[in-house]
């Protein structure tokens, strides 16, 4: 990734821009197959777990997806998206895109099944990220018409394993929704778990 298709993304010049594990990079051109979409702040196991077990689960091939504009705290920061995409060089396919919300994701990324976490599942399907519960059903059924469908991996709330059966899921979309088995991925571990113990550490 070069500076000049860096800020061709984040002008809106691209929509998406794709690092590839040798290093080359492309325009608009997102791999086929499931997207596991998060912040990666930082790439930790979990993520790398959860990659796994899609592959397993749905026989996919799996790459990362980066909103470089995120829901709650606006857009990254040139040097942020730099220090994040790094994490993935040699390792993993990262997409970086300017679509903060799975509604912004599906006009992008249409029939695609993509992975989460327990906690980003929560947040899919709360209404105050869509104004409302007319909103969220709007949003749903803009996911259903897409072809998009969701494969959620639990984690731990408190004391407890969260897993798809937890989620109160609108009545007649639980179709959109399918869940990791516990037996194929359980990683008790968080991003901000991690940073938490790099700050403390000192790094």
């Amino acid at each position: 990734m070069n500076h000049a298709q860096l800020d061709d993304l984040l002008t809106g010049r691209i929509a998406t821009l794709t690092l590839l594990p040798d290093g080359n990079a492309q325009s608009d051109d997102p791999p086929e197959g499931a997207l596991l979409s998060g912040s990666f702040n930082p790439l930790h196991a979990g993520h790398l777990g959860m990659a796994d077990a899609t592959r397993r689960t749905a026989g996919l091939p799996v790459a990362f997806e980066l909103p470089v504009i995120n829901a709650d705290k606006g857009q990254l920061s040139a040097d942020e998206i730099v220090r994040r995409a790094e994490q993935f060089a040699g390792r993993e396919t990262l997409v970086l895109s300017r679509a903060p919300r799975f509604v912004d994701k599906v006009k992008l990324f249409p029939g695609r099944l993509f992975v989460l976490g327990y906690d980003t599942a929560v947040r899919l399907i709360d209404p105050r990220y869509y104004d409302g519960n007319a909103g969220l059903i709007a949003g749903l059924n803009t996911l259903r018409a897409a072809g998009c469908r969701f494969l959620v991996a639990g984690r731990m709330v408190g004391d407890h394993f969260a897993t798809i059966d937890d989620l109160v899921l609108p009545a007649g979309y639980g179709d959109l929704f399918a869940g990791i088995p516990e037996s194929f991925f359980r990683a008790d571990i968080s991003s901000t778990e991690l940073r938490r113990r790099a700050q403390n550490s000192g790094c």
